[in-house]
């Protein structure tokens, strides 16, 4: 079964098609953002996007997700090594809902510890037992993205909002690579929905109701 880490959100390297293809979808979510199609969105929402679809937008996202990708791997080899060379195994915790609509387990991954002497089990603040989850949002590499009923206990809450919080004001990982303007995970999924959205009749912008969805998002 496919893992979808818990609580965090990293760019994505495929969703949207090719970095061309994403950012002429991106260029309409644009548009709309512009021209009164989703004047239900606040407006202080629609600046924000606005501002973040840059023309290489999709370029950068795409390429930030690759790294990302790149990024987790490293740091799991990296965290799996014991001393000797040998390999941990990964420690799977799962949490909330357990699955989620795409069949994926939702959990936390950390190494496993075995406990012995020759592979002890560091104190619970020891960095050793911090989650690959939150290392992740700790490098720069993925975002917060904490989603009901899969909440973390309050401090492990506070320190993933802090490890976030560092991140931004230092300008880690992907933000340090591709611009403090670079559109999240969720934010690129939602524009790409937007730009992607059809409707079964043709309407102008002023006949898009301002309230609830009127378009059917593609996938």
């Amino acid at each position: 079964m496919s893992i979808r880490m818990v609580s965090i959100d990293t760019p994505e390297s495929e969703f949207g098609g090719s970095p061309p293809t994403a950012q002429a979808t991106l260029e309409r979510a644009k548009a709309r953002l512009q021209d009164g199609t989703y004047n239900a969105l606040p407006q202080d929402l629609r600046d924000y996007l606005i501002a973040h679809i840059t023309p290489d937008a999709a370029q950068r996202h795409l390429s930030a997700g690759k790294l990302a990708a790149e990024a987790h791997k490293s740091m799991v080899n990296t965290r799996l090594s014991r001393p000797d060379g040998s390999q941990r195994k990964l420690a799977v915790i799962a949490t909330g809902e357990l699955v989620e609509g795409n069949g994926r387990l939702l959990a936390y991954t950390a190494p496993w510890f075995s406990g012995t002497a020759s592979d002890p089990l560091p104190p619970r603040e020891h960095p050793d037992r911090r989650t690959f989850n939150l290392d992740m949002v700790a490098l720069g590499w993925a975002a917060t993205f904490i989603i009901y009923p899969s909440i973390p206990r309050p401090a492990d809450l506070n320190l993933l909002l802090a490890e976030a919080e560092a991140a931004w004001q230092e300008q880690r990982g992907a933000w340090a690579q591709f611009g403090s303007d670079l559109l999240l995970g969720y934010e690129y999924r939602a524009c790409i929905k937007l730009g992607a959205a059809t409707w079964t009749t043709p309407r102008t912008p002023s006949q898009v109701p301002t309230s609830g969805c009127a378009w059917t998002c593609g996938p």
